[in-house]
């Protein structure tokens, strides 16, 4: 069987990836590890022989996908984020890795480690393969060519004992505290509405104008003044039903749909008088509604206030659903492919409405393969460009960096021209879990006999532990100064704790818990600043050793 599989390394990748998958759903104490557990497959697997490994390319190319669809997605709430929070996540990041790279200086000296193994124990600790490239790369111009092959074997060594404990460390302390301080994802999810598309339960109810005051100003008006965040719909007067919108003047007696949160809905009724037993949202015999996928490329990059609904067709959109998170759309809000809006319109406009928002669920499956390629093209361009540093010292973003930077911008832009950029919500979806598992699997199998054979030489075991003592006390300092002093949400703030990682597993992991895109969002607004953060120290790390 064995022979089997090295000779048809696809059929080693799907074995993999077919075992892997189900033990991932597999739930202890009301936790999994999801698609991560494809990693600790591939580590088996892999530890049966040392040719036992998938081909560099499959590993390559799930990296690349993974991370670009990562960023597409993220783009606007990476940057969103940035101009809130951006330096204090930035000082948050540079700060956690100085303090990884002073234990791993504290472990060398206390076991006398040589300098190699220990920055190989630094990379492979904190899981990053560029930092470790970049520290062979340094070892090449500074090492005598009678002991380069020695020197460039030693730091390949720590990383593969560390690298599998530097996954499962960062797990199980996110495992631990979110039992210890016992985190609802849903409920923070909730509360944050400038970081989420929206995932608050929605409710549609009539009110009977009744507050004098409700009557002194249009409707966009009250809801700047009091930063409602509803959407008015219909609006019925005497027995005229029609569209209320932000120019319209309620009057006395008017009978009024709101959509919008509980919460907010119950201070909105005190504000306009009380509320009707009459449900205007069921009454269809002059106005009509309708959910529609969004697949009009034409829309992308729009804002809803630009698409002049009202104007256009007397429509307003009164939901919007992507994925399955469901929100109160607003002016500035941006229809991606793949959403689904809830229209009211009078029922005459709603085919000419559906065809003008596109409503083909078959082209939301489908991929701009140029826009598509060209971004990842534009993005591994990026990462071969060599950035010089102060020191002498030279790094790259790799394959890893460079795509993700390219992809948020592309991202935030949405589209240039004719080219747009995102991804419909299904199609991102897909590639994205494909890139992951052919990245963990490929990981995973490359990984598992170095492991496994270094592991039982003399001193394995001290550079596991020391890796080890790394990963939990960075992922537990990290977790406990953002939540605690910093008071960042835990959704967010272990997708940031995977992009410290520069981690795809355990952002995978953490998109698992929460249930949300939230950690996607964590992940990409400190990745770039923690890879380029890493591949620096690791090579200050090896020259002040050496």
């Amino acid at each position: 069987m064995v022979q089997i599989l090295l000779d048809n390394p696809l059929l080693l990748l799907f074995v993999v990836a077919a075992i892997g998958y189900p033990i991932g759903k597999i739930k202890i104490g009301g936790s999994s590890l999801g698609v991560a557990a494809v990693l600790f497959v591939g580590l088996v697997f892999g530890s049966l022989d040392p040719n036992m490994k998938l081909p560099e390319i499959l590993y390559l190319l799930g990296l690349v996908l993974f991370i670009y669809t990562v960023g597409i997605s993220s783009g606007p709430g990476f940057f969103a984020s940035f101009r809130r929070k951006g330096l204090r996540d930035s000082l948050l990041v540079v700060g956690i890795l100085t303090f990884a790279s002073v234990l791993a200086f504290i472990a060398h000296n206390v076991l006398q480690l040589k300098a190699t193994l220990t920055v190989g124990m630094f990379t492979g600790s904190l899981t990053n393969t560029p930092a470790l490239a970049a520290v062979l790369e340094h070892l090449k111009e500074v090492t005598p060519k009678n002991l380069l092959d020695l020197a460039l074997a030693e730091p390949v060594v720590g990383y593969s004992i560390t690298y599998p404990i530097g996954v499962i460390g960062v797990i199980l302390a996110i495992q631990i505290l979110q039992r210890v301080w016992k985190i609802n994802y849903v409920k923070e999810a909730q509360n944050l509405r400038d970081l989420r598309a929206g995932t608050q339960s929605l409710q549609n109810r009539t009110i009977l104008v009744t507050k004098l005051a409700a009557t002194q100003e249009t409707v966009g008006k009250l809801m700047e003044r009091n930063k409602w965040e509803v959407v008015f719909g219909r609006l019925k007067r005497g027995n005229t039903l029609t569209i209320a919108d932000s120019h319209t003047l309620l009057q006395m007696n008017d009978l009024v749909s709101v959509v919008g949160s509980p919460e907010d809905l119950t201070g909105i009724i005190q504000q306009l008088g009380e509320p009707s037993n009459e449900q205007l949202e069921l009454d269809r015999s002059q106005l009509d509604y309708r959910r529609i996928f969004v697949s009009n490329p034409k829309l992308t990059g729009l804002p809803l206030r630009d698409l002049n609904l009202p104007q256009q067709f007397g429509a307003i959109v009164t939901r919007v659903r992507r994925g399955d998170i469901e929100f109160i759309p607003h002016g500035d809000t941006v229809l991606e492919p793949g959403d689904r809006v809830r229209v009211v319109t009078p029922r005459e406009n709603m085919e000419v409405l559906s065809k003008f928002f596109g409503d083909s669920y078959r082209s939301l499956s489908e991929v701009d393969v140029l826009s598509f390629s060209l971004g990842i093209a534009l993005g591994l361009l990026l990462g071969l460009v060599p950035v010089p540093l102060p020191g002498g010292v030279t790094l790259k973003l790799g394959f890893a960096g460079g795509p993700l930077v390219v992809a948020l911008i592309l991202g935030s832009f949405a589209r240039t021209g004719p080219l747009v950029w995102t991804l419909p919500y299904s199609a991102n979806l897909t590639l994205r879990q494909l890139g992951l598992v052919l990245f963990l699997a490929g990981v995973g199998t490359r990984a598992g006999y170095p492991f496994a054979s270094t592991f039982t030489k003399g001193g394995g075991i001290y550079l596991l532990l020391a890796g080890a003592v790394i990963t939990c006390t960075v992922a537990l300092v990290t977790l406990w100064i953002g939540h605690k002093l910093l008071k960042i949400p835990m959704g967010l703030l272990i997708g940031m704790l995977a992009g410290i990682q520069t981690q795809p597993a355990v952002l995978g992991f953490a998109l698992e818990q929460t249930g949300n895109d939230l950690p996607n969002i964590g992940y990409a607004s400190v990745y770039p600043v923690a890879i380029i953060s890493k591949i620096v120290l690791a090579q200050l790390l090896l020259s002040l050793l050496l």
